[in-house]
């Protein structure tokens, strides 16, 4: 456990002096995570605003048995659900139950960054599915990606909560064709993206009312000044989230509120903000048909079926190795 601690803080500290030397400053989503900021977007996952867990979970509750259909798996062959990026595993947990009682054979091996998350994810379908057999593995999905391939057990690998939103559309491409070359003919992907539509929907997922979105983009921050002996004053950042339908990308930023610097001890290094300067944090991209066309083009994945909640706000594609 201490060698991979180490090398993901390596990492995070290598990452953040990247980001923060830039000419345009930014910081990778992924550093949002750690035990208060998995905590905290739970809470965010659970705000009114927040639409894309509901409308994700909608499918997953509604339509489970289209989705084992689309599927094409059978009850007397074994099989693994990989999650990437797996979270809380709330809507897992409801497509696993009928796996379970409907007596197919499968293993489920959640994949994330966060240790806390995995050990919650665990506890939680170890009591509501005591007979299920779970292997958490820890760390960067696009890491163990590498290692799915070895074994030939056909595979279901579950890519939700418009995770794949986070990354650019090249990164996209770049992410589907290395998940294309990790699996064999007929394993299947159950790719969920959130759909492009109006701002007045989007941007208060990303800005909610209560706060709770500032928090987790601030806890960024945090992170460096806890891990990396930063002395970012928190306080004088914000917020500042922005979203047009044309683009069809929510963008986060840290925005300065004055000229100051920020000493960060692990990296030796200080760094200048100007008044008004961001650091951009995430990005969501939104999808339709013809977007993810062109990111899956070149690649092995190709669309056999698509699901959509019962407000048509978001869709999960299935997706076949050919």
């Amino acid at each position: 456990m201490s060698n991979t601690l180490h090398v993901i803080n390596t990492t995070f500290k290598n990452d953040v002096c990247k980001g923060l030397s830039a000419t345009h400053k930014y910081l990778d989503s992924k550093y949002f995570y750690d035990e208060i900021g998995d905590d905290l977007f739970i809470q965010i996952m659970n705000m009114p605003e927040y639409y894309l867990t509901r409308a994700e979970f909608d499918i997953f509750k509604h339509k489970t048995r289209h989705l084992i259909q689309a599927l094409g798996v059978h009850p007397e062959t074994h099989f693994d659900v990989i999650e990437l990026g797996a979270g809380d595993g709330t809507k897992t947990k409801a497509l696993l139950e009928v796996l379970h009682h409907t007596n197919f054979k499968f293993s489920y091996l959640p994949v994330d960054i966060s240790a806390n998350a995995l050990s919650i994810l665990k506890h939680n379908i170890t009591m509501a599915l005591p007979e299920v057999s779970i292997y958490p593995q820890e760390g960067d999905y696009f890491n163990i990606l590498k290692d799915i391939k070895r074994t030939k057990t056909p595979k279901v690998v579950l890519f939700l909560g418009s995770n794949i939103g986070n990354l650019t559309d090249l990164e996209a491409k770049g992410f589907i064709s290395k998940l294309s070359a990790a699996l064999n003919p007929k394993d299947k992907v159950i790719l969920g993206t959130d759909l492009i539509k109006s701002k007045s929907i989007v941007l208060p997922a990303y800005s909610d009312a209560a706060g709770i979105t500032k928090q987790f983009n601030l806890n960024i921050l945090h992170r460096i000044n806890k891990e990396l002996q930063g002395n970012f004053n928190i306080d004088a950042f914000v917020h500042e989230a922005e979203y047009t339908e044309e683009e069809g990308i929510a963008k986060s930023f840290l925005k300065s509120t004055k000229t100051q610097s920020v000493y960060v001890e692990a990296l030796e290094k200080a760094f200048h903000f100007n008044k008004g300067e961001r650091i951009h944090t995430e990005i969501s991209r939104k999808y339709n048909d013809t977007i993810l066309a062109e990111i899956l083009e070149g690649s092995s994945l190709k669309i056999t079926d698509k699901l959509t909640d019962s407000n048509g706000v978001f869709a999960d594609y299935i997706l076949e190795k050919v």
